[in-house]
């Protein structure tokens, strides 16, 4: 099978993202068990100046949502950023994975040179399509998915390796 940039973004998006619901689940069910309150872990954070939780899913989203968008040459949708729960977050993130699987191949792949530029608060970065991916989009994902992993790891919840790579896709 031909390696394409569909192939290296949306099923490994997805992917990610389906295994970042489920460990949300297993720390619903560490606070339900430990009898601790839910937004002791939605609002932990791995050291004071970094992000929340609840905000480490939602840049997760924003930036998968925004690799699929960028690629195909749309702009990605704006979500409100106004979970307030696991339960919301887990809304958030099948959003998400929804917006994902409406993409097709062919919207993508051929997408290395397409030009693509981010407007930052201080300064516009430009790109091709596939030095996005590869330099841009995909490293902002993982930080913040890996990000969530470890606050939830790091404050209790019985997570692994296994959880965050997911079932073996073989």
């Amino acid at each position: 099978m031909p390696v394409s940039m569909y192939s290296f973004s949306i099923p490994a998006l997805r992917r990610s993202l389906t295994n970042l619901s489920m460990i949300l689940d297993k720390a619903a069910a560490h606070a339900q068990e430990g009898k601790i309150d839910p937004a002791a872990l939605l609002d932990a954070r791995l050291y004071p100046d970094m992000l929340p939780l609840t905000r480490q899913v939602q840049l997760a989203s924003d930036f998968a949502k925004g690799a699929a968008a960028r690629l195909a040459g749309e702009a990605p949708p704006k979500f409100d950023d106004v979970e307030v729960g696991f339960e919301q977050l887990k809304g958030r993130i099948a959003r998400t994975i929804a917006f994902l699987d409406g993409f097709k191949p062919g919207q993508i792949d051929g997408s290395e040179d397409r030009a693509i530029e981010i407007k930052t608060a201080t300064r516009t970065l430009r790109f091709s399509g596939l030095q996005f991916l590869t330099h841009f989009a995909l490293p902002n994902f993982f930080f913040h998915s890996t990000t969530a992993y470890d606050i939830l790891r790091h404050n209790g919840v019985p997570i692994g390796k296994s959880d965050f790579l997911g079932p073996d896709p073989h």
